[in-house]
């Protein structure tokens, strides 16, 4: 197993002549081109996975300097547990430290650029089930017996549902818990803004490519009926209090910045 040095997911040989993540339009290839690295090659480099707690039910995993540096979420729930947006490297310490958390019920990703080593994570835990959204299958770099698609909304346990909402990818998707006053785990399918009260929505980040308006009420519709006081993006971006009435607030926002409401601001 190899990974991207860009984007830290796992792909198995015969590799590609360059990642087709990274390759398409919402991600990028740096400039110095396409490069690859084993886990050996990272231990060697020294990275190190910190954990810290984020919450009561909530932790926060991160490799820092290991792909894009995105945190994978450990969300405690009484039945077990969920790895969310898994990072893209691994060790015993940390694998160690999430079995002494209780049980692992499933691992997800939001979204393509978040599978980190989503297979690897999953044999170190004892084959733990993978969830992959049918819409998004075709960027897999690793096959594995265990994972599993899902496609529209799936239940991991009493009060963790998982659905798709699509945007940023076909399949992207959200986690939302129920308890706790209602947390959702978001990725970057609503990604949590620089001042902690607003999100945005994009097809692309790094490159700036918006959604329109009609893909944006159509996410905003299908998160509408969810309560959640909490919504956690994937670099510890967080908004913690009236959190489902913030994402819809940044939906109107963005529609009518798109649809030319504000233009004579410009």
């Amino acid at each position: 197993m190899i990974t991207c040095r860009t984007c830290a997911v796992e792909y198995e040989e015969p590799l590609p002549d360059v990642c087709p993540i990274c390759a398409d339009e919402r991600q990028y290839v740096p400039a110095t081109g396409q490069a690859w690295a084993t886990l050996e090659d990272r231990r060697r480099e020294g990275a190190v996975i910190e954990i810290r707690q984020r919450t009561p039910v909530l932790w926060g995993l991160q490799a820092a300097g290991v792909g894009i540096g995105q945190q994978m979420l450990l969300l405690r729930t009484p039945q077990g547990n969920l790895l969310w947006d898994p990072i893209g490297y691994i060790d015993d310490e940390a694998v160690d430290w999430v079995r002494g958390q209780g049980p692992v019920l499933a691992i997800a990703a939001s979204h393509p650029h978040m599978y980190g080593v989503q297979v690897e994570w999953s044999r170190a835990l004892g084959g733990v089930p993978v969830m992959v959204n049918e819409a998004d299958q075709e960027w897999l770099g690793r096959r594995d017996p265990a994972v599993a698609l899902w496609s529209r909304r799936h239940e991991v346990t009493p009060g963790l549902t998982l659905y798709q909402v699509g945007g940023h990818f076909p399949g992207s998707a959200v986690a939302h818990w129920t308890d706790d006053d209602g947390v959702l785990l978001a990725g970057d399918t609503i990604m949590v803004n620089p001042d902690r009260v607003t999100t945005s929505f994009q097809r692309s980040y790094p490159n700036r490519l918006p959604l329109s308006a009609a893909v944006v009420t159509r996410v905003a519709d299908q998160i509408k009926p969810l309560r959640f006081q909490q919504i956690w993006s994937n670099f510890d971006n967080a908004i913690t209090s009236d959190a489902d009435l913030a994402v819809q607030r940044s939906a109107d926002r963005h529609v009518a910045w798109v649809r030319g409401d504000f233009d004579h601001l410009t």
